[in-house]
């Protein structure tokens, strides 16, 4: 065997494949030839990671069964395995790997994917200085491209330090679960409170960064306040204004002794103009999208969570619709840039107005808000690609996929557009001593915005210095408002940002040395293992912290740096300079070792004196008292789990659970207790649909272990 071609899933491989002239398929290997390729080429593939980290009791049996007293696990070398059910393929892509001369790396071109190679080659036990090694460094599966980048790989030992980063953050998560979790579960079990806890060096802060604004929410106190504000009338047209400057007046009475001390009263009277200034401004179209970006538009539009996002970026990526997908950059470089140039007329073709697009386009040239080689590293912004998907092919796309590619595809179009420009008037007017301001804005072209739906203007009526008006002032009741609820979106946002409130694009592309916690590629993962791991819900794209998530960030807070954003995203930099050979594994795992040390010597103690933590498990044992007899098993008791009800009797062979919710209606304790003990409830309000979304009313029925909705 000559050349061995490692890419990281079977429809990696399969893309490669279809790119050259001859391919043959075998088991787990795929024969290619191509006048570009040396003359005996195969294509092998992981699963993904074929390699992992191996448990604790892989280096101690002892370690299985949880113990403060073994505590830290600093392992002396690290031990990887694989999995039982990727073996066969493990065997085959190892034995090629081994008879190769030459080993090209076409797993995904980031770190992760230097991770999962570089992982098989060791655990294969290669000589890798024997071989020619290489890496294939695409940002499309488009046959041009695979081709392209086939015909100019790259040295693979210029990525072993990407390889060596991506090791050194699975190793660091690895000390901090396999510590973090017996540490906190171990104590929280002492203070009566059952379950697993897992800890994570960067779920635990995201999670942390949920809990806090649900406390801010909750501890919110709304406060009342009044602003002074005036309707004035030219003729039959009404627009409001605004006191200048604005005023907030804690009562009524404090705005009635204002108005007296500047000879002013409510109601009815005359203002006049006192200045109107008009100003043309433009807005230019946002930037580009990375996958973050990406994630927090469709869920804002669409609820979509980061995850799903991510699996639909990925298929359009695999179906060579769209570039690249895990990257950071919202950037292209002069390349991108002229084949959408030459390829705009057919994605214009895809939109249904096509015609009133093409009227917006400006003069052709690389503007450096969107086109900067400079910035893009790894892999440039989210785009499409030169494949434009026909008709039949965007019907076939998941809902989903079609909402991604026409973000991306308007987002990137609209790069090609003029600015959006547009007249804001400024009017003064007072009204006795009093100065209030109002304003609008008219649209002058809508440029880009033409692909952003209507624009909806707030227009002032035509008005001159020293026109009278008639004028109505009025007091204005409001109230300051807690903080919103994180979404998936806002959330991912947040990560990037480590916890600072940078909502706006451009902000967050000129705010230098932000670090985020996680990296585009896990951010998502990040999110959803809280959320299977039952700390974090989502209603409603609304993100809260569950009862188990709580007790998770009230315990996790006896050790500041674990819950710590900043302290996370320092973490980040510091695993990047290990990719920049800026600082050694070693340096880094050291400090990863000296903070694990001083949790488990310290949170014990914390942990112990914790009020709000007994309160929480004196609730949890309140919570687990019983319902009331099992109805399958006649021996065991119904009781609370947390997650559902289920039978006490679990080890005795009784499965039966009922869950906390049913066609979107909530399973309160009193429901529960009904229909353990009568097999049926009364008419019940509060059902969903899941088709129409509409609520109804039905009966709950049990029969046996089958629960069911039952229309009189």
């Amino acid at each position: 065997m000559t050349t061995v071609i490692l890419a990281e899933k079977p429809s990696q491989a399969r893309a490669y494949a279809a790119a050259f002239t001859k391919s043959q398929k075998g088991e787990g290997q795929i024969k290619v030839a191509d006048p570009i390729l040396p003359a005996d080429t195969v294509i092998t593939y992981g699963f993904g990671h074929l390699v992992e980290m191996a448990l604790p009791e892989a280096y101690d049996a002892s370690y299985k069964r949880w113990s403060l007293k073994k505590l830290p696990i600093f392992p002396d070398q690290y031990k990887y395995l694989v999995p039982r059910d990727k073996k066969k393929q493990f065997n085959i892509v190892a034995n090629l790997l081994k008879r190769a001369d030459t080993i090209v790396i076409a797993t995904d071109s980031d770190r992760e994917g230097e991770n999962i190679a570089w992982s098989i080659m060791r655990q294969a036990g290669i000589d890798l200085k024997q071989k020619h090694l290489f890496r294939l460094w695409i940002n499309s599966l488009e046959k041009a491209a695979i081709r392209e980048g086939f015909q100019n790989l790259r040295p693979g030992w210029d990525y072993y330090y990407r390889y060596k980063e991506a090791q050194t953050r699975q190793i660091s998560d690895w000390l901090v679960g396999m510590n973090g979790s017996p540490l906190f579960t171990l104590l929280l079990r002492k203070q009566g409170i059952k379950g697993t806890y897992s800890i994570g060096r960067v779920q635990t802060p995201t999670l942390y960064m949920v809990y806090k604004r649900d406390q801010e929410i909750a501890n919110f106190k709304p406060e009342k306040y009044w602003l002074l504000m005036a309707d004035f009338w030219q003729g039959r047209k009404k627009f409001t204004g605004r006191l200048l400057p604005e005023t907030k007046f804690k009562s009524p009475a404090e705005l009635e002794q204002f108005l007296l001390a500047k000879g002013g009263s409510l109601g009815k009277q005359t203002g006049r103009v006192a200045k109107v200034d008009k100003e043309q401004k433009s807005q230019d179209s946002p930037r580009l999208f990375s996958l973050s970006s990406l994630q927090t538009e469709a869920n804002r539009r669409y609820h979509a969570s980061a995850s799903q996002v991510l699996q639909a970026v990925q298929n359009l990526y695999e179906n060579k619709f769209l570039s690249y997908p895990r990257t950071d950059c919202n950037y292209i470089t002069d390349n991108e840039y002229a084949y959408l140039a030459q390829n705009l007329d057919r994605y214009q073709g895809l939109l249904p107005n096509s015609a009133e697009v093409k009227a917006q386009m400006k003069p052709l040239k690389a503007e450096k808000r969107y086109v900067d080689s400079g910035k893009v590293q790894e892999h440039h912004a989210i785009i499409m690609t030169k494949t434009v998907p026909s008709q039949a092919q965007m019907g076939k796309m998941s809902k989903l996929e079609g909402q991604v590619y026409g973000l991306v595809l308007r987002r990137t179009l609209e790069m090609f557009l003029k600015a959006y420009v547009y007249e804001k008037t400024t009017a003064l007017i007072n009204v006795g001593q009093l100065t209030f301001k109002a304003s609008g804005n008219v649209s002058v072209n809508l440029g880009w915005k033409i692909l952003e739906g209507p624009v909806k203007d707030a227009q002032l009526p035509p008005l001159e210095v020293g026109q009278e008006l008639t004028a109505k002032l009025k007091e204005q009741e409001e109230e300051t408002k807690p903080p919103a609820k994180f979404t998936e979106g806002s959330l991912i946002t947040a990560m990037k940002t480590a916890g600072k409130t940078l909502d706006d694009e451009d902000a967050q592309a000129t705010l230098k040395d932000v670090e985020g916690i996680g990296t585009e590629a896990t951010r998502a993962s990040t999110i959803e293992i809280l959320k299977k791991r039952g700390y974090m819900q989502s209603r409603q794209n609304k993100l809260s912290v569950t009862p188990e998530g709580t007790i998770l960030c009230k315990a996790a807070e006896a050790e500041p740096l674990l819950v710590s954003a900043q302290m996370t995203a320092q973490w980040e930099k510091a695993l990047k300079q290990v990719g920049a050979k800026e600082r050694s594994q070693d340096n880094f795992l050291g400090q990863i070792k000296k903070f694990i040390s001083k949790m488990i010597t310290e949170v014990p103690g914390k942990i112990q004196v914790d009020q709000g933590l007994q309160e929480e498990a004196q609730t949890r044992q309140a919570k687990t008292a019983a319902i009331g007899p099992c109805p399958v098993c006649k021996q065991g008791e119904i009781t609370d789990k947390g997650k559902f009800y289920g039978c006490s009797n679990y080890r005795g062979g009784c499965h039966f659970t009922l869950p906390k919710k049913f066609a979107g209606k909530n399973m309160g304790k009193r429901i529960v207790k009904t229909l353990i003990s009568k097999g049926k409830t009364d008419k019940l309000d509060g059902f969903i649909s899941k088709k129409s979304g509409q609520r109804y009313s039905a009966k709950l029925q049990l029969e046996g272990d089958k629960l069911s909705l039952v229309f009189d």
